[in-house]
Formats: structure tokens, sequence, C-alpha cells
């Protein structure tokens, strides 16, 4: 081994002598990530890696070269090979990889004195394929797993869906919503409208989607879905035959505060898109689980929307919470760490599904081919993650102290989420991963009195009562 450390460091050396300064790195993984990195690395004279050597736990491929770079041993030689080839970074490059494994290798390369970077999931970049340009941090999804639904549904299925379709998405400029845009692009439908009150948030999704986009261009819809006129509008002028909805309010104890806030935005408006959508030939609603068995003013409405989509012939997709987001527990934890603590998480045992927002949108699109009419689609995305651990993998990664501070249950808030309710019956007819559970529908002159003036404990209180009783066990007709 000390041989082959040698000649990568004099290799190293060599190159570094007539060419701009490049990082020199040890790449981790010997698979198929690891061969269009290193590919990437030796052959394209822009990139910011020089490689010199590679980790690979499986015996079989010690002494194998990749793009000419040596196998040098395994994650429990990191820190011998760090040491004797001058290695700065070490590169993780092992799709789909185990959090476990992510979490080991990275504990070695701080022990060992040397930052971990990460090849993305190739989801992240779906307009080329990955190279040593996408090299990023680690990030908290990364060390709490990278799940990802197995190709068992044919990508000829969202094309026939998407492909030359007219397509408008409400909330494109939240992270659900632009990712929807993200991805839906690529399938080249004939038009694609990005629909929010946000101007800000919404020139940035347009430019994440085309970065030679100009906000003149009319798949930008600058709207309130409050404003019922104004949605009828942009759907008599685009006449989207897909329609997305992912436009909600979300953060829960701002809800409890302001529930006529919320009925306005995730009930009202709801309905001004679905009854605007009239012609539309599939309707998505994207809610969240919070709309099983809820207790909170979000979970209200988002359940009181799910049943008036299904009134409409719609379909929603309900998902646990999205990694990243904003006000998210990620983005709330990592503000904290910043300002140096302390961590305030509400229950030592709380848990969470947590999901990144390619997950999410993964499934929006899926249940978009695999739903029917008055249905909702759950994922199932492994177990929920304890906060509190989540807490700790911040701290950690962050590299500084920082206390946890347990602070108790907020009204609305359960200590573990649910993704069905005590009176659904899910089913597994298409995916493994995918549940279909059926959802009552709600006539919209059943909500219209939410309108009226009231005192919020009222209307929250009328809230729960639209969320009617539990469905019963029996399948839908052709299930």
């Amino acid at each position: 081994m000390l041989y082959t450390l040698a000649v990568g460091y004099e290799r190293w050396a060599r190159r570094r002598g007539s060419a701009p300064a490049r990082v020199p790195a040890l790449v981790f993984g010997a698979g198929a990530a690891a061969a269009a990195l290193l590919h990437s690395m030796v052959f394209d004279p822009d990139s910011p890696f020089e490689p010199l050597g590679i980790l690979d736990d499986d015996p079989a491929r010690q002494g194998e070269r990749l793009a000419g770079i040596p196998v040098i041993g395994t994650r429990r030689d990191l820190d011998e090979a760090v040491a004797g080839t001058g290695a700065e970074v070490v590169i993780f490059a092992v799709g789909n990889a185990e959090a476990g494994l992510i979490r080991d290798v990275r504990e070695r390369a701080v022990a060992a004195g040397v930052r971990l970077l990460i090849v993305p999931e190739a989801s992240e970049a779906l307009d080329h394929e990955l190279g040593a340009a996408d090299v990023r941090e680690v990030q908290i999804t990364d060390l709490l797993g990278r799940h990802r639904i197995e190709a068992a549904l044919p990508e000829a299925a969202l094309a026939e869906l998407l492909t030359g379709r007219r397509v408008l998405v409400t909330g494109a400029g939240g992270q659900i919503g632009s990712e929807l845009c993200r991805q839906i692009h690529r399938y080249e439908p004939a038009a694609l409208t990005m629909l929010d009150h946000d101007e800000a948030a919404l020139q940035t999704a347009q430019l994440a989607v085309d970065p030679r986009a100009g906000l003149h261009d009319r798949s930008v819809q600058l709207a309130d879905i409050r404003d019922a006129a104004r949605v009828r509008e942009v759907f008599r002028t685009g006449k989207p035959e897909v329609v997305f909805h992912a436009a909600a309010l979300k953060h829960q104890p701002l809800l409890e505060r302001h529930p006529a806030e919320a009925v306005k935005t995730n009930v009202l408006g709801a309905l001004n898109v679905l009854e605007a959508a009239g012609d539309a030939a599939l309707f998505v609603n994207v809610s969240t689980d919070k709309a099983a068995d809820p207790v909170s003013v979000l979970g209200y409405t988002e359940r009181v929307a799910e049943r008036l989509t299904a009134h409409h012939g719609g379909l929603s997709v309900r998902f646990g919470n999205v990694l990243g987001s904003r006000g998210s527990v990620v983005a709330t934890f990592a503000a904290q760490i910043a300002d140096g603590g302390p961590i305030t998480v509400t229950h030592p045992d709380a848990t969470r599904y947590l999901m990144t927002a390619q997950e999410a949108v993964n499934l929006t699109l899926r249940a978009a081919t695999l739903g029917r009419p008055g249905e909702a689609l759950i994922l199932q995305l492994g177990e929920p993650v304890l906060i509190a651990e989540l807490a700790r993998q911040m701290i950690a990664l962050a590299g500084r102290p920082v206390d946890i501070v347990f602070t108790g249950l907020r009204p609305g808030e359960k200590l573990g989420d649910v993704l069905f309710g005590a009176g659904e019956n899910p089913t597994r007819p298409h995916h493994p991963l995918i549940s279909h559970v059926a959802v009552p529908p709600l006539h919209p002159a059943a909500v219209r009195p939410l309108t009226a003036p009231g005192i919020p404990e009222a209307l929250t209180s009328a809230l729960a009562g639209l969320c009617g009783p539990a469905l019963s066990s029996a399948p839908l007709s052709g299930s």
C-alpha cells in the first residue's frame, strides 16, 4: 500500500506543477458513481480535485483501477491513506448509501483531519451526468439517509402524462412547487405555468427551470389563490390539462394562533383552484401527514382540502415533513446552531417522518400516474426520525458544542406523526411503498360558513367538525 500511496502522491505533485492548483482528494467508493466522478476528475481540465487514490470496502476491488486511479484500501485505511498521500478531502461516491455508512466515513475523515465531501444522488442533477463540479458538502439529509423509490414504475407513464401537455403548478415559488416545476420541465410539457404570490420566489423558481427565461414570459403568473377572480383568469388563459396544487400555509404554531388565515389559503384558496380547474384532466392536491387523524389547525385545513379535492374528482398526495424548507425543523436548528444555541426540541421522544423535496416530488409525480379520483396516496419512507437525534447529528455536522433544551409539546402537536387515519384502510395495489386510501368527499357548501367572523376557538372547532367521521374500510370500486 505504501508504494501505491507514493505513486499517487508523485502523480499529484507532477500535475500541480503544470496546471492550476487542485485539491488533493481520496475517493470513497468504486462503483458506478465513483467511476463517473473519477472520469470527470481525471479528464476534465476544470476539475477542482486531483484524485490520489480510492478506498472501498469490497475486498474484490482492492488493486483495481478506475480512470487509472488505484484502489488502495478500505475505510479502515482512511487515516493512513490521508497521511501517506497528503489528501485534503475525502469524496464519498456511493450511490443510495445507507446513512450509517456516510456517518462512519465522515467520522473517520474528521479524525484524520480532512473534510468529507459527497457526490449527490442523480436526482439532484436531472439535466447532466454527475461529475466533479457537482461535489458538495455533506448535508443533514445525507446523514439521515438518502431514500429513493426504486424504479418499479416506467418512465413512459410520466412521459405520457406530462409530455406535450399543458401543466400548471400552484405554490411554484415554494420548495415543493419549484421542485415540481424542475422535474416536470424535463418531460417537455407543451406549457408549464408557474403560479405564486411571492414574486421573488417565483423568479427563483423560473430561473431554476430555465436560466435564460425572463419574468415577461407568460409561464410565470403572479397570483394569490385567495383571489378567485384572478385564479379563474389564469386558468381561462392557460387552459391547463394537468394541475398540481402545492400552495398552502404549513407552519403549524402560527396557524394555531391564526386559524382564519389558514382557512383563507388552505381551504378557500384550494377551493378556488379546484373550481377554476374544472376542465383539467387531472388534479393533484399536495397534502401532508398532518391530515391523518388531525389534531391541529394545519391538519384540519389539509384534511378539509383533501375532502374538497375528492368531491371535485381529484386526488391527494400525503407525505411527511420536507427537510430544508423555510421554517422547517432543519432550518430552525441550523439558525439556532449558528446563533450558538441552544437547540430547542419539544420532547425527547418526538419523532417525525422526514423526506427531501426530491423524494416528495417523486411521490407526487408517481401519484399522478397511479392514483384515481377520490384517493389519497401516501409514501412510506422508512422509519420516523427521532428529532433529538436529528439535533445531535446537526450539532456534529457543525463541529461545535451546542446544548439541546426540551421545551414540551406545543398546542396541536403530536408526539409522533401518523400516516393513516384510524378509519382508513390502506392498500398497495401498484407499488410496495405507495399506499392508497379512499377520501370521503365534502361538498363546497359546507365550507362557506367558515368565512363568517368569529373567535378563533369557534373556527377551529368548526374545522374539526368538517374533517368528518372516519371512512369505512370498504375498498373503492375496481380495486
